[in-house]
C-alpha cells in the first residue's frame, strides 16, 4: 500500500475511533480550547485532522479549528497528543477524566422514598388539596380529617421549605456532580439526572457517586 493510502486510512481509524469512544474529549476539547459553553459542545463530533490540527463540529454544524503544537511528526503519535490534549482540557475546566453516561434509576427503599417525595409534592402543591372536592382528598385524607387540617394549615410553609431545600440541592449537584463528570448541560441524562435530583435530593447523589466508583475502577483495572 502506498503511503498516502496508509496515511488516509490511519486518518480514517482515528477519526471512527475519537467519535465512537472518545466523544467526551472532543467535547471537552471544544469547552476548553474553544470556549464553548456545554450544551454548544454536546454533539462534539471529529470531521478531519492533519498532523497539526483537528476540525471539530459542535451542536450547530459550526466547524472549530484546534491546533496541535507542535504538529505531530506522523498518525503514531495521535493517541498521546489528543490524550495531552485532554489533559489540558480537564485541568483547565477543573474536571474529571470520568465521564458519566448513564442514568441509574432509584430502586428499593430509594424507590419508596422516590415516590414519598412525589406524593408528598403533589399534596402541597397547592392548599386547595387538602380541601373536600380535590382528588386527594376523596380520595384519601377524607378518612383523615384532623390531617388534613395539617396539611392545609401547613401547606404555604411546607411548600416553601421543600422548594428551598430541594433547590439547593440540585444547584449543588449540578456544580459538583453534573458538570464536573462531563454530563453535558440540558441534555436527556443532564435532565433525568437533574429533575431526579429536585425530587428526592440524597438519593440521587449516593446513586451518581455509585456510578462515578464503578468507572473509575474501569478506569483502573484497564491501567493494569
Amino acid at each position: 500500500m502506498e503511503k498516502g493510502s496508509q496515511d488516509e486510512a490511519a486518518k480514517a481509524r482515528i477519526i471512527k475511533h475519537m467519535n465512537t469512544d472518545h466523544q467526551d474529549s472532543l467535547i471537552r476539547y471544544l469547552e476548553h480550547f474553544c470556549h464553548l459553553s456545554s450544551f454548544s459542545a454536546a454533539n462534539a463530533k471529529l470531521e478531519s485532522l492533519t498532523l497539526g490540527s483537528l476540525s471539530i463540529s459542535s451542536r450547530l454544524g459550526r466547524i472549530h479549528l484546534i491546533p496541535i503544537q507542535p504538529p505531530m511528526a506522523s498518525w503514531s503519535e495521535a493517541r498521546t497528543r489528543f490524550a495531552a490534549l485532554d489533559g489540558e482540557a480537564v485541568k483547565g475546566l477543573g474536571r474529571s477524566d470520568i465521564t458519566v453516561k448513564e442514568y441509574r434509576r432509584p430502586r428499593g427503599f430509594m424507590a419508596v422514598v422516590f415516590v414519598a417525595c412525589v406524593m408528598t409534592y403533589t399534596l402541597f402543591s397547592r392548599r386547595a388539596n387538602s380541601l373536600p372536592g380535590s382528588l386527594i382528598y376523596d380520595n384519601l385524607l377524607r378518612h383523615v380529617e384532623p390531617f388534613a387540617r395539617f396539611c392545609y394549615a401547613i401547606q404555604p410553609l411546607m411548600a416553601c421549605i421543600m422548594v428551598g431545600v430541594h433547590s439547593v440541592e440540585a444547584i449543588n449537584f449540578e456544580r459538583t456532580r453534573l458538570r464536573k463528570y462531563n454530563v453535558p448541560r440540558f441534555t436527556k441524562l443532564w435532565w433525568q439526572w437533574f429533575v431526579s435530583c429536585s425530587i428526592e435530593g440524597v438519593g440521587s447523589f449516593r446513586r451518581f457517586d455509585a456510578v462515578v466508583k464503578k468507572e473509575e475502577e474501569k478506569k483502573a483495572m484497564a491501567r493494569h
